[in-house]
Formats: structure tokens, sequence, C-alpha cells
């Protein structure tokens, strides 16, 4: 493989990265605590865009609440590494990893 076929490679693989996580940054995920009590909305780049929590909750108490967030953002956090597995799989499929 010469030099100048690698750097193109390169380039091709630098653009298809660069396009995958600007979609992971417009992709949206819901994490969900069990029975709704929580809702976690995470980009594909795990920021934080909404929080909601079922008032009932707050009858439990603190431990009630961060146990609901905590299984919510849990959850998210699963969905956005597999949104990122397809997605970045997809932008590096048939380039050759070194």
């Amino acid at each position: 493989m010469d030099m100048e076929s690698l750097m193109a490679q390169a380039a091709e693989l630098q653009s298809k990265v660069s396009a995958a996580q600007e979609q992971l940054g417009k992709t949206i995920v819901k994490g969900i605590a069990p029975n709704g009590v929580c809702i976690v909305d995470m980009t594909g780049k795990y920021d934080l865009v909404k929080l909601t929590i079922n008032p009932d909750v707050f009858a439990g108490g603190v431990p009630a609440v961060e146990q609901a967030v905590t299984a919510a953002y849990t959850d998210a956090k699963n969905k956005v590494d597999s949104v990122i597995d397809k997605i970045m799989g997809e932008a590096t499929a048939g380039v050759p990893m070194l």
C-alpha cells in the first residue's frame, strides 16, 4: 500500500468519524427507571438533556430519588453505549484498522 493511498484512507476515515460524532450529538436516547418513575434524556455523547422525576418518588425520601435517578441514568448510558457501537461501527466499516 503506497503512502498516497494510506493518506486517502485516513482522510476518508476521519470524515466518516466526524460525521458519526455529529450524528451522536444529535441522537437522543431515553433511560427509564423501573415503573417509569424517572426518565433521563441523554445525547449520544452522554450529555444530559432532560431529567424527569415522578413527584411520587419524593415520598420515599432522598434514597428513593437517588435510586430512581441512578437507574434511569444507567439505562440511558447503556443505550448510548449501544448506539455508539452501531454508529461508529458503521463509520469505520471497511476501513482497515491498524
